[in-house]
């Protein structure tokens, strides 16, 4: 285990001797940072800035500002960096990952792109590349990205995870039901991958192999709103109307403002003739913006 407080007593001493030794500013910032006092880390890497202008300290200044969730301030060191180190991968890699964030995803396509040029083997950056051409609906694009991602690096449950729901959304439920099977494979607890494993099966018409799944993930995460309403979709296949319902209204007490869950639990009461119950459940979905509840009150009054 590393000796945290040792290391900052060690660089107190040599700033004490030297006063302008930049590079033990820099490293009792990083220090800092590993501490998580981000605060910290950004005064004694300002105070590293006023004596050299390095790409480190602007680097490493932008990951403490993002940790505080200064996103803007983050990015304009990530800027800072690149304008001093034009060939800086991870300041590139985590500019395009505030751009992600914002939306912006054609920007943040050129800041993985730039990455992967510093650093052809970039697997996180060919990952996230894949995932903005996702949002932009390229999905052959996505898939190669993440095809290239798995060729950098084969161990990331996560690119299974995402190429998967790729594959899934161009409808090759197949192929997206085995990448979610090597993403658990590598991660036994990755309920979000079982939940959509589970989604991929129901697409497949497989209601049992999809109960199984969501089962699964709420068994590894207990308050799984998603994966409880995804339950009662695929038991609203098998015509378990009743277990439906309630996988609905566990989502519902987990999420109170779940528009699907009140969506699909008013479509559940409707076949067991809760007329009444069901109008109630679908003006909710409507109330909490789903539009396509209004498909369903024809008959409400």
């Amino acid at each position: 285990m590393r000796n945290f407080p040792g290391a900052i007593i060690n660089f107190n001493q040599a700033i004490t001797l030297r006063p302008d030794f930049e590079r033990a500013y820099y490293n009792r910032g990083a220090t800092k940072f590993e501490m998580k006092d981000y605060n910290g880390a950004i005064a004694d890497f300002d105070k590293a800035l006023t004596i050299v202008q390095g790409a480190d300290s602007y680097f490493s200044r932008g990951q403490a500002k993002y940790a505080l969730g200064n996103k803007v301030g983050a990015a304009e060191d990530y800027t800072k960096t690149v304008e001093i180190k034009s060939d800086y991968a991870q300041a590139f890699y985590y500019r395009g990952g505030i751009k992600f964030e914002n939306k912006d995803y054609k920007a943040a396509i050129e800041d993985f792109t730039s990455a992967i040029k510093i650093k052809p083997d970039y697997a996180y950056a060919y990952n996230d590349r894949g995932s903005a051409k996702r949002m932009l609906e390229d999905i052959d694009g996505a898939i190669s990205d993440y095809n290239k991602a798995l060729i950098s690096n084969s161990e990331l449950p996560f690119i299974y995870n995402n190429i998967a729901s790729a594959k899934r959304k161009k409808g090759d439920f197949k192929g997206a039901i085995s990448d979610y099977t090597e993403a658990v494979k590598l991660q036994k607890d990755y309920y979000v991958a079982y939940n959509n494993r589970g989604s991929a099966k129901v697409d497949a018409g497989d209601y049992k192999g999809a109960i199984e799944d969501f089962n699964k993930a709420i068994e590894l995460k207990k308050d799984y709103a998603y994966a409880y309403n995804n339950r009662a979709s695929a038991k609203y296949k098998s015509k378990d109307y009743k277990g439906a319902i309630d996988d609905c209204t566990k989502a519902i007490q987990l999420v109170n403002d779940y528009g699907y869950a009140y969506l699909n639990r008013g479509i559940a009461k409707e076949m067991m003739r809760d007329n009444v119950g069901a109008c109630e459940d679908w003006k909710k979905a409507i109330e909490l913006g789903v539009e396509s509840a209004k498909n369903y009150t024809g008959d409400c009054k």
